[in-house]
């Protein structure tokens, strides 16, 4: 894939979903004949960041860092423990059933699996006409129509509304699930790891074509991988999640040339670079021991127990996230120093 043209700066955009402080826990639960209580997954934990109308905020992180489940968090799929989710000025949280339906109109998803995500016992015309059922916009052959544009804008032949999903390849399946997504006209989309499920042949088209859309229809994205090429390719932002919590946010350009917590560090050092003579010069940071569990997580720094830079009061203290330098935010005591030990980021050109 060719490098993305640079897009304008977030900060000279409009903020169109501000996520603040959002905790996402999942109740553990003993007993065979009485449940009760036993603890919480914190698959999200304290979180704060927010996304710019028009632009793409990739979100990467190990699998089960918890990535997922802020997206769906954020759409109110999941109704969120604690926290405040502003989409558009509006406050998501406290929204009825009835009021949140109207919202969701204009935020949508695109799933990570397109052999689970769509339904194997309706036709993809049945599955795309779906939304627009139930939020009573269309009906006859205003319905069937919109269907077939949609399928025309993904890139498929109008008349495979009446084929099943069994009928199409991985590719092709995802297409229609951003058909789906498409067909209500939103304005934010979280795409949840939309690629990792497809052939790498595959995936580049679907990038173009998201993209593409993006640029068409005005799109705001918060695009969930674990790709960090991806993730540089599509984005203007990049957040990077570690057990439930963000340790780094900041510009693209700016994270990949010059991380500044040493979990980014380690995330990118691991990204092969097809360069021998940048291969030769970068560094590796191999982290020991196991991802810990989000039902009992580290106290202090969540990244301490595995951080070759860790110090005493890393255990004690959790840092917060704070802007270090201009639109970019980092959750660690010793950032400067570690950034003098490890000046450039894999990815630079210097």
């Amino acid at each position: 894939m060719v490098e993305a043209a640079a897009r304008p700066g977030s900060a000279e955009r409009e903020t169109l979903v501000d996520v603040k402080h959002l905790k996402m826990y999942f109740p553990v639960r003993r007993g065979m004949i009485i449940e009760r209580t036993v603890g919480h997954v914190h698959a999200v934990d304290d979180i704060t960041f927010d996304v710019k109308r028009g632009e793409t905020l990739g979100l990467v992180g190990e699998s089960g860092c918890g990535k997922s489940t802020t997206g769906r968090a954020v759409l109110q799929i999941y109704k969120p423990t604690a926290g405040h989710v502003v989409y558009n000025g509006v406050e998501l949280t406290t929204l009825k059933n009835r009021d949140l339906r109207n919202y969701r109109r204009n935020m949508q998803m695109i799933f990570q699996d397109p052999y689970a995500s769509l339904d194997p016992r309706m036709t993809v015309g049945g599955i795309i006409a779906e939304p627009l059922e139930i939020h009573h916009l269309a009906k006859g052959k205003a319905k069937e129509e919109k269907v077939r544009e949609m399928l025309r804008i993904v890139g498929l032949n109008p008349y495979f509304a009446n084929r099943y999903p069994h009928e199409f390849s991985g590719g092709q399946r995802q297409r229609i699930g951003v058909a789906r997504a498409l067909a209500l006209d939103p304005e934010f989309i979280v795409c949840d790891e939309p690629i990792s499920a497809l052939d790498v042949s595959i995936q580049a088209q679907v990038i173009n074509l998201l993209e593409e859309l993006q640029d068409r229809y005005n799109l705001t994205y918060l695009f969930i991988a674990h790709d960090l090429a991806v993730v540089r390719h599509i984005s203007d932002r990049v957040a990077v999640m570690y057990v439930g919590k963000i340790v780094e946010i900041a510009d693209r350009t700016e994270l990949y040339d010059l991380p500044l917590h040493p979990y980014t560090k380690a995330l990118l050092s691991a990204v092969p670079i097809p360069d021998p003579v940048i291969e030769k010069r970068r560094s590796r940071i191999i982290l020991q021991g196991d991802v810990p569990s989000p039902v009992t997580p580290p106290s202090g720094c969540r990244f301490h127990p595995r951080c070759p830079f860790a110090r005493a009061d890393c255990s004690q203290s959790e840092p917060l996230l704070e802007e270090v330098r201009p639109r970019h935010w980092v959750a660690c005591f010793y950032w400067k120093e570690i950034a003098e030990k490890t000046p450039m980021g894999p990815f630079s050109s210097n």
